[in-house]
Formats: structure tokens, C-alpha cells, sequence
């Protein structure tokens, strides 16, 4: 016969598989194959035995799962950074479509843009329950050499060049830096001078470089570049520096932050936007409409990057022999006030 005591035990125990069974009148298999998400149980039975899961408030082992299935149902992010809007809402997307999969996202900050440390987390990742990692780089490191791991989880890297081994989604810099230059060229300005992003930043230099063949192509010959490094504070120094040059009337800025700086220099020289300087920035954060005058600038689609990143990484863990590629998401040029025709 079973004492106070012994119910007291059981009451204060997690309730398991078979009370879920017993509370449901089906065996404890088939409690297991709801638990795992298997087809091969009617409807009905399903909602019978979640429905005594949810009254006894029992929780799924997701480690017998994961030993069972192999699958952790997580993904790792290593990401240099969460300070720039980029990061930002591509880790949104990551999380709100790894939601959508039923899989979690552990994320490793890593403040050393260097491969070492980069390798050092995906180590760490590597010994933890993870399905596969994805690898958000704000570092131009790898344009010097590819990105070398060790061997063991699928791997997807966004915003950097990682060769031939790892599939990369990125937004096409290239392409949205040549958009905002020929943009400015259109309205008659003679040349365009550049706020770029830090010279360590891979986005950074790739946009410098297509606003350069840009110019080369239209047999104009690029101005030296002044570099930022992402804040307005720093957009707002250069812009005090380039509009103090009469001869400067178009202003192409590597992203919304440091234009904002640049224009707030060009209202205190009191020179005119766009009559006298057209400003063009990148990103189009939600703010850029409500700059005065609103901002023309190239549209990165974030969400989407971090859509396609977790469609990847999931593709590679469910068959590690998917080949890998490289994905560009195409910008796009949004314009509005800050952008007019070149001084007569």
C-alpha cells in the first residue's frame, strides 16, 4: 500500500510518458509518437493525448529526443556584432524562421573579428547541441584567405566571401553601391565623393569598390575616399570636412547613419539638400523617411537574407550532401528628397 509520503513523491515529480498514457487510455508508444510529431496517428488519438499532456503539464525529453533522432532542433549564430541594423534584423529573421521550423537559435557573440576567434566559437558551438551553424561576418578577413573550420556541422556564412566550401547569402554590394553612384551621375554631378564604412568591414569595402569602377566607367576619375566607421558621429565629421569644398556636390554615404551625420554638417555650412549637395545613404532603415529632407538610399532586404540563411542551413541539415553556393539578394534604390539635379 502506498504511504502519504509516496504520493507526495509522485506529486511533486515531473509527470511522464506513461501518466500521460494512463490519463489518455493509450499505450505509451503512441504517447511517443505524438511526443516525436509522427503522422502515423489519427487526429483524434493526437488531440486526446495532447490534450492530457497539456492537463498534466508534461514536457517532451528533448535530449531522448535528440539522442534518438540525431537532431537538436537548434542552430548556432556567430555574430561579431549587434550593434549595426544589419545584424540586427538578419538575426530577427534567423530566429523568427528558425520559430517557424521548431528550431531554437543559440547565439555566441564573438568580439574579435579575426578567424581564430571565429574557428574558436565554432568549436564551442561544435561541442554544444546544435544542428548547424550560421556565421554573420562584418569583416573583410576573409578576402585575404577562406574561411578554414574544422570538420563536423553544416555551416552557412552571411556578408563575407568563404570560397568554394561554405554556401553564403549576402545582399548584393556591388550592385547597390552602383545603383546609388549612377543615380547621382544621372542628375548631372560631375563626381561623387564617399563616406565608407571601415576598411576592415567586408560590405564596406566591396561598396567603395563598385562606387569606384562606377565613377571609371564614366570616365571619371574617383576622388579619395573618406572612412567612417558606421556611427553619425563620424558621417558628421567627414560631412564637415567635405562641405567646406565648394566643388563637392554629391555625397554617397556607406550607410543611413553616417549620412544622417553628413547632412546634420551640411545644415550648419549652411549648404542647401539637395539644392547645393545631393546626400545618397545605404540600408534604408525605417528612419531614413523621416530625415529632413527624407533620404534617398539603397534598400538592403535583411529579412530575406536571414530567410534564405536558415532555408540553407536546414537544406544542408537534412542532406549534408547539398551542394554549396553563393546567394546575392538584389538591392534595390529608394528615392526621395535628399537627392536632386547638380548646381548650374
Amino acid at each position: 500500500m502506498s504511504t502519504i509520503d509516496d504520493r507526495t513523491d509522485a506529486a511533486r515529480r515531473a509527470p511522464s510518458m506513461a501518466d500521460v498514457a494512463r490519463h489518455a487510455g493509450v499505450s505509451a508508444q503512441t504517447v511517443s509518437r505524438v511526443s516525436n510529431g509522427l503522422q502515423n496517428v489519427d487526429d483524434s488519438t493526437r488531440e486526446k493525448v495532447l490534450a492530457s499532456m497539456r492537463a498534466l503539464g508534461y514536457r517532451p525529453n528533448g535530449a531522448a529526443r535528440a539522442l534518438k533522432s540525431g537532431r537538436f532542433q537548434t542552430v548556432g549564430v556567430i555574430m561579431f556584432t549587434l550593434e549595426t541594423l544589419g545584424n540586427v534584423r538578419t538575426l530577427d529573421a534567423i530566429a523568427v524562421e528558425a520559430a517557424n521550423a521548431d528550431y531554437s537559435v543559440t547565439l555566441m557573440p564573438v568580439p574579435d573579428p579575426t578567424l581564430g576567434a571565429v574557428s574558436g566559437a565554432y568549436r564551442r558551438l561544435s561541442q554544444q547541441a546544435v544542428d548547424g551553424v550560421i556565421i554573420v561576418f562584418e569583416a573583410a578577413l576573409l578576402d585575404q584567405v577562406e574561411i578554414s573550420l574544422p570538420p563536423g556541422l553544416p555551416v552557412v556564412v552571411i556578408d563575407s566571401n568563404a570560397g568554394a566550401n561554405y554556401t553564403v547569402v549576402d545582399v548584393d554590394q556591388a550592385l547597390g553601391a552602383r545603383q546609388a553612384t549612377e543615380h547621382l551621375l544621372s542628375l548631372g554631378h560631375r563626381n561623387v565623393w564617399h563616406i565608407a564604412g571601415p576598411r576592415s568591414s567586408f560590405s564596406a569595402t566591396h561598396r567603395a569598390d563598385s562606387w569606384r569602377n562606377t565613377l571609371e566607367a564614366a570616365g571619371i576619375e574617383p576622388p579619395e575616399p573618406r572612412y567612417g566607421d558606421w556611427t553619425t558621429d563620424s558621417g558628421y565629421r567627414l560631412g564637415l570636412e567635405l562641405g567646406a569644398r565648394p566643388e563637392v556636390t554629391a555625397i554617397f554615404a556607406a550607410n543611413d547613419q553616417m549620412a544622417l551625420g553628413a547632412m546634420r554638417a551640411l545644415h550648419e555650412l549652411g549648404r542647401d539638400i539637395p539644392g547645393e549637395v545631393s546626400v545618397v545613404g545605404f540600408d534604408d532603415m525605417d528612419e531614413a523617411r523621416s530625415f529632413w529632407p527624407p533620404l534617398t538610399s539603397v534598400h538592403q532586404n535583411f529579412r530575406e537574407v536571414g530567410r534564405l540563411a536558415m532555408e540553407r542551413i536546414l537544406a544542408q541539415i537534412e542532406d549534408p550532401s547539398v551542394q554549396q553556393d553563393t546567394v546575392l539578394i538584389p538591392t534595390e534604390l529608394v528615392v526621395r528628397d535628399s537627392s536632386g539635379p547638380a548646381p548650374r
